[in-house]
């Protein structure tokens, strides 16, 4: 297999793993490379040094909508002599070497003649894979899966090998994934929701999300805390995600809403709308886990999940890295990072063969992070005193939870505000409590919500207020019209 110019790193070991184990003997080897990874890029290069060698290649996708993506992927690292499986399709033609199809249109057709297969999203299992891998035409030639997340029950049945490119604490150590910071601003009872095929049951899950507080919670959080980034919010099914997108619209916030009903232009317009800021939040169910390289630079999860593959598929969505992106902040409404652990703690070595019972078993060497109960700070779980803030919890009796103010489980520390950027927050109340005709102190109060104390000492000049404290502002009255209601 040859390779494409100017891979990274890992996407080159990655094919030298893969001829290796090809020449080693098998017949089914696993890539997986995580999200931001270059999975298309290194699924060029193996097509690539297929027709360097005159092979004929079939490439697999798992929905139609990849079908064009793939195309254009391919075309953009000159792979030109394609044809695709797709009726009334433009580019269809069965004499091209390299045939695209989804697995759909391939369980209904007869097989193209090729000498190499590359399935994509190879996690995703379908009845079809079994009769396909096991032909008598296929026995010998190399059918090579792709996946960031390879860790389906029972996937080590189908694949004989695992090569790992590269994991997501590597890539974002190496600066090719963006680092994240995670939020938990607040913590929903699921005690009543069954467990069903290893996650949540979606019924149940759907109730106890779509709640007025936490629905609400996940509203003002983005105010107070996203900054306007482009978001991304995982809802738990239509009802949930159309209630979300809802709320945000009546707070002021552009908003859109995509389900798997939502055409492929409309997806289109509103990646479109998300990248010029006329939309900032696009609420979604299900759908864009997979495939979608948006410029997303917030995640609001408030789709609480047991399942490892489909958790990291959504974390992955605001990993990649885009010109002027520091960070990604994720808003975890679901304890899910309390649950699985951070996206980068995530690995595994070895495809499940589905002899033992999968039970979010990896290869982690710690336990799960635990919180410290007074800096908030997510610490290893053996340590017992905080590496932020050195506090050492003794033996309770029990333990009192009440409402608190958002909490970063990141472990990092922000530095407190300088008296020039408190200043700067104290002259935009006031500016919007004139402009606004609010009773002499309102700027105060708010300025006291905030900070702790008054604003003594600071100047009464008022500035123009800026997105940020707006949105402020606009929270602490949605808080408040919260609090008068209930």
């Amino acid at each position: 297999m040859g390779k494409l110019d100017n891979l990274r790193p890992h996407q080159t070991r990655a094919l030298s793993s893969l001829r290796q184990s090809i020449g080693m003997g098998h017949r089914r080897p696993m890539v997986q490379a995580p999200t931001g990874a270059g999975k298309t890029v290194l699924a060029a290069a193996i097509v690539d040094g297929a027709r360097r060698k005159q092979k004929k290649v079939l490439f697999v996708v798992p929905a139609l909508s990849l079908i064009d993506q793939t195309v254009e992927a391919f075309y953009s690292e000159g792979l030109t002599e394609v044809g695709v499986m797709q009726a009334a399709h433009h580019l269809t033609d069965w004499t091209q070497p390299i045939q695209v199809a989804s697995v759909q249109t391939l369980a209904r057709r007869p097989m193209p003649p090729a000498d190499l297969a590359i399935v994509d999203e190879a996690h995703r299992r379908h009845n079809f894979y079994r009769r396909w891998f096991a032909a008598p035409e296929w026995r010998a030639k190399p059918i090579i899966g792709l996946s960031a997340t390879p860790w389906t029950p029972g996937l080590g049945k189908l694949y004989d090998d695992l090569i790992v490119a590269s994991t997501t604490a590597e890539l974002i150590e190496g600066g090719y994934l963006c680092p994240f910071r995670v939020y938990a601003p607040s913590h929903p009872d699921l005690s009543a929701v069954r467990t069903v095929a290893g996650d949540f049951e979606e019924r149940g899950l759907s109730a106890a999300m779509n709640k007025t507080r936490l629905i609400a919670d996940v509203v003002q959080t983005w105010l107070e805390r996203a900054e306007g980034r482009p978001t991304l919010c995982f809802a738990v099914d239509r009802a949930h995600a159309k209630r979300l997108h809802m709320e945000f619209e009546a707070a002021g916030v552009p908003a859109a809403y995509i389900d798997a009903y939502t055409s492929g232009a409309e997806r289109r317009e509103i990646e479109r709308q998300l990248h010029a800021a006329e939309v900032k939040v696009v609420c979604n169910v299900g759908c864009l886990t997979t495939g979608v390289d948006w410029d997303v630079r917030c995640i609001i999860l408030a789709r609480p999940t047991k399942s490892e593959i489909l958790f990291v598929q959504m974390m992955g969505r605001g990993l990649r890295t885009a010109p002027g992106k520091d960070n990604c902040i994720i808003f975890d409404h679901s304890d899910t990072h309390l649950r699985l652990g951070f996206v980068s703690d995530i690995h595994h070595e070895q495809l499940d063969n589905g002899r033992e019972r999968q039970s979010n078993k990896r290869d982690r060497p710690l336990p799960l992070p635990q919180e410290c109960p007074k800096c908030s700070f997510l610490k290893p779980a053996k340590v017992h005193m905080c590496p932020s803030c050195g506090f050492k919890p003794e033996r309770q009796p029990g333990v009192e939870v009440e409402e608190g103010e958002l909490i970063e489980i990141t472990g990092s520390k922000k530095a407190p505000m300088t008296v020039a950027e408190k200043q700067s927050w104290y002259s935009q109340f006031l500016h919007i409590q004139r402009a606004r005709g609010y009773k002499r102190g309102w700027a105060g109060n708010l300025y006291r919500q905030k900070f702790g104390s008054w604003p003594r000492g600071l100047s009464e000049v008022t500035t123009e207020p800026t997105g940020v404290v707006e949105n402020y502002v606009k929270s602490r009255q949605i808080a408040f019209a919260k609090r008068r209601a209930a």
